[in-house]
């Protein structure tokens, strides 16, 4: 052993001191108690401070736009069929050019259009940042993908709204990021 080098016992014991002085540190913030009745969530004093526990507004990004907005937008008159609701809004679009397609709407209401584009490019796709009606967008590829594309921008409110389409692999089909760009345009304009 060097004279730099730090014998393995004596990390150890540092160690272990450092853990119980976060440990302390933690027991000690836990021990409080706070003064009080406690209440169902809801039930606060004025209507400004009830919570909606009915969560009747929970799906409503997905109703941004009304299927024959999306059908205009994918250029075709069949019916949608809602395929996912939850994190994200996802339809299957019945007779879309090249025989079928799904659609993948997310609104990130705590998003951010850096944070977007920082994590595609981590995930190896192409990015391009454009606008769409005044508002940062970028449009993003799967590489060697040609069926499928995406658009994020700028909510007008707070966030990022996203569009991708996925056309059949393989398939005829125009270009898909004009049709997820005219979605997200159709979206900033409902939104506004």
């Amino acid at each position: 052993m060097t004279s730099t080098q730090t014998p393995r016992s004596a990390k150890v014991r540092f160690g272990s001191a450092v853990l119980v002085l976060v440990s302390a540190a933690v027991l000690a913030g836990c021990g409080q108690t706070v003064s009080g009745t406690a209440a169902p969530v809801g039930s606060g004093g004025s209507s400004d401070e009830k919570v909606n526990v009915d969560f009747d507004k929970l799906l409503r990004e997905c109703e941004v736009l009304t299927e024959d907005q999306m059908a205009q937008a994918v250029g075709v008159d069949e019916m949608f069929s809602a395929s996912f609701v939850g994190a994200v809004c996802m339809w299957d679009v019945l007779g879309a050019p090249g025989g079928g397609a799904k659609l993948t709407l997310n609104w990130y209401e705590n998003g951010s259009l850096n944070v977007e584009r920082q994590t595609y490019q981590k995930l190896g796709y192409n990015s391009a940042i454009t606008t769409i009606q005044g508002a940062s967008a970028v449009e993003i590829r799967r590489p060697g993908d040609p069926d499928s594309c995406g658009v994020s921008a700028k909510a007008a409110d707070a966030g990022v709204v996203g569009w991708w389409i996925n056309y059949r692999p393989k398939s005829a089909h125009p270009d898909p990021c004009p049709v997820a760009a005219k979605l997200v345009e159709l979206t900033l304009n409902r939104a506004r």
